[in-house]
């Protein structure tokens, strides 16, 4: 998972699972009920209210389920509403994701603190880098026991100048200073738990490796194959097919996430392969200086290389017309969930061979792995996937499930933090003192 998609403006951000409506939870009534449940309480952090629903939603509804009572502390945005629907409180906080200032970043913190030692928390989930790091330490300071999830670490750990190399210094001491007093770190890859580790971040007693955030079985299933394109000059339509292949990148549109190399490698196969499809899904952050320009995307567009369908709801149609989904990133990934859910649909998959992207991919199982920042190789990844078939890549597709199946469904996300949530708040008081919805005073 991306620990920057969270930075972006809820109400415009493609969701790990676009469309996908959690069910409230028959125990806990919606907001009027103040989700006063008789368990002890917890809180769950995140950047964004989008977040925490979207990426944490089966966490959330397992606490429900469990009696807790579950309030998110987040920054306001539309998913507010539908986190009350569930049955949990929501405390809005303000917080500026992209701030440097140590002012703001302070102000932030002191925020933090006030809210937490307003609600009295039993325990304390945090995600996301800030509410990771200043959660923490507020959390340490109140004496509630935490959990921190790291998704990814971005740029942060990949300075690129000075000032970046300052930032990250920094933001190793933040994250050196937080962490150690966790009751648990979970990572989602093990580049990222080993590095921890390895810089006295945290220690290895803390540190566990979760699957990403798990994909939803239900959710995503298996779809029926697409095409064939068997060879350049004479395309044979498969059964039920058009003899097209089509590959399909799901991201933010940010040039850390390869959508170059991805238009660059669409372009060269494109030149062989006539029936060879390329589409975009995801939407521009004008805000974003790695923003891939929407200049860009409509040039490819005019010169016939690929298609850009913008943002998407529910990603599940997209996944099903295509034969092969991509994702070049060099992105410091957590664990991507566009390669979960085409996984989990039954596609083969193409992805860098990066942090985090790599550990979903069974190299030549469930797809194909290329070099990172290489648009050359990924097209020759491209034409191989091209060249194998419609059979071969069925039979990846079925691997990929198994491979979902057996190592990321998301229950053994919500096992996991259902034992260690158990044990944290053994013996502790029911209830607790009801939340308010507004912002700390």
């Amino acid at each position: 998972m991306d620990p920057e998609a969270n930075e972006l403006n809820p109400s415009r951000s493609p969701s790990p699972e676009p469309g996908a409506e959690l069910k409230a939870n028959p125990g806990h009534a919606p907001k009027g009920s103040r989700s006063s449940a008789a368990g002890p309480r917890v809180v769950v952090s995140a950047n964004t209210a989008w977040y925490a629903y979207s990426f944490q939603g089966a966490v959330l509804q397992m606490l429900l389920s469990q009696g807790y009572g579950v309030t998110v502390v987040a920054p306001a945005d539309p998913f507010a509403s539908k986190i009350r629907a569930l049955g949990c409180d929501f405390v809005p906080l303000k917080l500026n994701n992209k701030s440097t200032n140590p002012v703001t970043e302070l102000a932030a913190l002191w925020r933090f603190y006030r809210t937490y030692r307003r609600l009295q928390p039993d325990a304390i989930l945090h995600y996301t880098p800030k509410p990771n790091i200043y959660g923490s330490l507020c959390a340490r300071a109140l004496g509630i026991p935490s959990i921190s999830n790291i998704a990814g670490l971005g740029n942060a750990f990949v300075p690129s100048g000075l000032l970046s190399r300052l930032l990250s210094r920094i933001v190793k001491l933040l994250y050196r200073a937080s962490q150690r007093s966790a009751a648990r770190v979970f990572f989602q890859n093990r580049d990222d738990m080993q590095l921890f580790i390895e810089a006295g971040i945290c220690r290895p007693a803390q540190a566990e490796l979760l699957p990403g955030s798990g994909i939803d079985l239900e959710r995503f299933t298996p779809q029926a194959s697409g095409a064939d394109c068997p060879d350049a000059d004479e395309p044979t339509p498969a059964a039920g097919g058009d003899g097209r292949v089509r590959f399909v990148l799901i991201a933010r549109l940010l040039w850390d996430k390869g959508v170059g190399e991805f238009a660059e490698a669409a372009r060269a196969v494109r030149a062989r392969y006539r029936q060879a499809e390329f589409q975009l899904v995801g939407f521009v952050d004008g805000n974003n200086p790695r923003a891939v320009p929407e200049e860009a995307i409509r040039g490819w567009e005019s010169e016939g290389v690929l298609e850009w369908v913008g943002r998407q709801d529910d990603v599940r149609p997209f996944i099903a017309a295509a034969d092969c989904v991509v994702l070049p990133s060099y992105y410091r990934e957590g664990t991507p969930r566009s390669l979960l859910e085409a996984a989990a649909s039954a596609r083969p998959v193409i992805a860098a061979d990066s942090i985090g992207c790599r550990e979903p991919v069974d190299h030549g199982v469930t797809g194909l792995l290329c070099r990172p920042r290489d648009a050359a190789d990924l097209a020759r990844a491209m034409e191989a996937m091209i060249a194998i078939g419609a059979a071969e890549r069925a039979e990846m597709g079925r691997a990929g499930r198994a491979k979902m199946e057996r190592e990321y469904d998301v229950r053994i996300i919500t096992a996991a933090y259902r034992a260690l949530v158990a044990e944290l708040t053994a013996g502790a008081s029911p209830g607790g003192p009801p939340p308010a919805d507004g912002p700390p005073r």
